[in-house]
């Protein structure tokens, strides 16, 4: 258990916002974005806080954080100049550009007056407590952010703030794994890559096929009293669902995200109570890098990602077991794996873009959006020397509405009975989340 905070005593105190720059000059460009960058509802800010224990339980002679950390910046800037510039949106189609005029990061030094030890590492914390530690609501022509917190015990966090929309999960582990080289003297093993045009698509002529089926409706939404929160499944949790799941006739290679999908899917749909008749959609998004022929350059860091889609009715997803769920989504999968249809998709992407037919999706409960962010080498860098990596966090994000997106986090080391399991962050109406928890519960 954490050991108590008084919040009452709790305080951060926020120094003045500081612009970084790059440490020596940078061209000025003008840079497109990719059609992928382009999708609206990538038009959101994405945060994440990063908990560095002490090594030693002093301050005595030790290296600023903040300073380190900012000088690391500025000389990552160098070969990120883009994150100095500002985003600037065209007039004639809407479509944005960076424009890199050298503008610089917005940086902020704060200190908390506590231990990182009372806050438990940031494990199971409040989300609005947790709201201290990142960059506040930045400017929305500003592509990234970070934020250094400072704590009594010497350790300090990192809130990492970076646009959706020039960056996807891939890219910012790439960029803060420049941070933590740089910030220990090192050369960067990856250089960046621009590259946008490699994702640009071609509009085609035929008409889009639209679903008519109309989305699947929960009595608890539109609502403003939306609740955050993380459930931690166990290792062996996730080893009994696993063979459940193959018991029920999936194949032996099942992954952790298709189980994860499909019993997350089939929970939200029962605590939202949505009615059977509608329809309900899973998405979850599939990288490119690799997959894309030839192969994007290693350094790239722009969104490289295709979202597929599966449709069930309502009752058609209470109806089928977790395994039929899981079969459909491991099918999906494979969708991407044919280079005519990443290209089509780009180029309907392209379409609709051209077409002004870009809107941003409005929480209905009817969608649920998946992002994995196990897989990105979240908790595996370092900064400088005499503090190491205790934990990673996601705070929610205006996603899908947030309240249509989960994400699934890495397991924080702080407990070591976590090993090896898998955090799920969502976002429910306050009379929903109950009934979600009663559906992890029944795992546990």
């Amino acid at each position: 258990m954490a050991p108590h905070l008084n919040t009452t005593e709790f305080s951060v105190v926020k120094e003045e916002v500081e612009l970084v720059k790059p440490s020596e000059a940078t061209p000025s460009d003008v840079l497109s974005l990719s059609t992928l960058d382009n999708e609206a509802n990538l038009e959101c800010f994405s945060k994440a806080i990063y908990v560095y224990k002490a090594q030693h339980d002093h301050t005595a002679n030790s290296v600023d954080p903040a300073e380190m950390i900012k000088q690391a910046l500025s000389k990552a800037l160098v070969y990120y100049y883009p994150l100095a510039g500002r985003l600037k949106r065209l007039a004639h189609d809407g479509r944005l550009q960076l424009t890199c005029d050298t503008t610089g990061v917005p940086f902020l030094v704060a200190t908390a007056n506590c231990r990182l030890s009372s806050l438990n590492y940031l494990d199971d914390i409040d989300f609005e407590m947790a709201k201290n530690f990142v960059f506040p609501s930045p400017t929305s022509d500003c592509p990234f952010v970070l934020q250094v917190t400072r704590f009594a015990c010497g350790g300090f966090t990192i809130g990492f703030g970076i646009s959706h929309m020039v960056s996807d999960g891939f890219g910012a582990a790439q960029i803060f794994k420049a941070l933590a080289e740089l910030s220990k003297g090192k050369e960067l093993s990856v250089k960046p890559v621009w590259e946008r045009e490699r994702l640009v698509g071609t509009p085609i002529k035929e008409p889009l096929k639209l679903n008519t089926c109309p989305p699947a409706k929960s009595p608890y939404m539109p609502s403003s009293d939306i609740v955050d929160e993380i459930f931690y499944l166990k290792s062996d949790t996730m080893k009994r669902l696993k063979e459940e799941i193959i018991n029920g006739g999936s194949p032996s290679n099942v992954t952790t995200f298709e189980i994860l999908a499909a019993f997350v899917w089939k929970a939200r749909l029962r605590a939202l109570e949505l009615n059977h008749d509608g329809k309900t959609c899973l998405y979850f998004a599939t990288g490119l890098r690799k997959l894309i022929d030839p192969p994007l350059p290693e350094g790239y860091y722009g969104n490289a990602f295709l979202t597929s889609a599966v449709e069930l009715t309502g009752r058609e997803l209470e109806e089928k077991s977790l395994s039929e769920i899981v079969n459909m989504i491991k099918e999906k999968k494979k969708d991407v794996l044919d280079n005519n249809y990443i290209k089509k998709s780009i180029d309907i992407c392209e379409t609709k873009l051209a077409h002004g037919d870009n809107p941003k999706i409005k929480a209905t409960g009817a969608l649920m959006a998946l992002t994995d962010w196990r897989n990105l080498g979240l908790v595996s860098d370092e900064f400088g020397s005499g503090w190491n990596i205790e934990n990673v966090t996601s705070l929610p994000w205006d996603c899908f509405g947030s309240v249509d997106l989960c994400t699934f986090l890495p397991a924080p080391k702080s407990d070591p009975s976590l090993k090896g399991g898998v955090g799920i962050l969502v976002s429910l109406p306050r009379l929903a989340m109950p009934k979600f928890k009663q559906e992890i519960d029944t795992l546990n």
